[in-house]
């Protein structure tokens, strides 16, 4: 039997194809090393670029499988790793200290489920691997502190900064930790903006590899300002199959265009309702919307979630469903979504920025 090759071992590995990326594992940069002994046993490396361990077993079983039918192999030896990188940022502004990465999470319009969205998907990057954060930049109607289940007050170490809360392996932050849950806020833009910028500055956030922000719903001044102030690495654009939430949501792809951010893609929301009482599901808001806007602005559907009462009542209990039911067809879909996402962020041609300069803050 003739000894397999490091080449025959990429060509191999080309012809696997990461759906999550959107390219093969040589081009995506996941192999970082082949070995090939003279007995015929082979060691590959792979590390990828976002955080995926729900399916690291079936991507080793996979690429096991595929190079054992190679001629001259007789073992292999299969590694999996993530390393989440930096990525780049709006041209005028800086990355965060401790955040790798913030993914913006937005809507042109208010009730497509863009909070659920967001505080689902960060638990989903959390449980398949990532350091995350989630921060409530929707100052007008906070929600994340009903979502996650906290209504205390956040710790200051220094008087000057804020620790976030712990929540289900997130760190939280949210100006509705700070206000009664009945106390509107009555505050005109540049009160919102200078509010959202000190959430966001003045929170200790620990090494981070994302931080998911909850935008407020619109594309009017405040978020526009908003985005063009937050070093965003990219954005999810949350909808419903509607008619009038895809209109609202073109609107928001392309403020995005605007202010250099990148969409990652759409998530469609309510993309079909579930019944209670028997399983049959409806597309009674229609259906295609997302896959069709996603096409026409040249990004991606990055799931559907259905309309079911228990992702509404495990939000409202302060367990979100990503939590409840880790097991469940729901939390799968979360999951891709993350995956999708993070992925997405983390494909060939991302540009990876520099390392963090160091801030030094000092008193006059």
């Amino acid at each position: 039997m003739s000894q397999a090759s490091r080449e025959s071992i990429e060509r191999a590995l080309e012809q696997y194809q990461d759906p999550n990326v959107g390219t093969d594992l040589v081009t995506s940069g996941a192999v970082r090393e082949i070995d090939v002994g003279d007995d015929g046993g082979v060691r590959v490396r792979l590390v990828l670029g976002y955080p995926a361990r729900s399916r690291h077993a079936e991507l080793e079983s996979g690429v096991r499988e595929r190079l054992a039918a190679l001629d001259g192999v007789r073992e292999v030896q299969i590694e999996v790793a993530t390393e989440v990188a930096s990525h780049a940022v709006q041209s005028n502004l800086q990355p965060l200290p401790g955040v790798k990465n913030i993914i913006a999470i937005a809507s042109g319009k208010g009730g497509v489920g863009k909070s659920t969205t967001a505080v689902n998907l960060a638990l989903a990057l959390s449980a398949e691997g990532a350091r995350t954060g989630l921060l409530d930049a929707d100052i007008y109607g906070p929600s994340q502190p009903r979502m996650v289940g906290y209504s205390g007050r956040p710790r200051s170490t220094d008087r000057k900064t804020l620790e976030p809360v712990e929540r289900h392996g997130l760190q939280v932050m949210s100006v509705g930790f700070l206000v009664d849950e009945e106390t509107p806020m009555i505050w005109r833009g540049p009160m919102v903006t200078q509010a959202l910028n000190q959430l966001l500055n003045d929170t200790n956030w620990h090494d981070l590899d994302y931080l998911v922000v909850d935008l407020p719903p619109g594309t009017g001044d405040i978020q526009l300002t908003l985005a063009q102030r937050i070093p965003v690495s990219g954005a999810v654009i949350v909808t419903t199959p509607q008619d009038i939430a895809l209109l609202d949501a073109r609107k928001g792809l392309r403020m995005f265009e605007k202010v250099e951010v990148a969409v990652l893609g759409i998530v469609e929301n309510m993309s079909t309702h579930i019944c209670s009482n028997c399983g049959h599901e409806e597309h009674i808001f229609g259906a295609g919307g997302g896959a069709r806007i996603a096409e026409q602005y040249h990004t991606v559907l990055l799931g559907e979630l259905p309309l079911d009462i228990r992702i509404r009542e495990q939000t409202d209990s302060g367990i979100p469903t990503v939590v409840a039911e880790p097991d469940s067809p729901l939390t799968a879909a979360y999951l891709e979504i993350a995956r999708r996402t993070a992925g997405r962020l983390a494909a060939p041609g991302g540009r990876e920025r520099a390392a963090f300069p160091e801030i030094l803050i000092e008193d006059d």
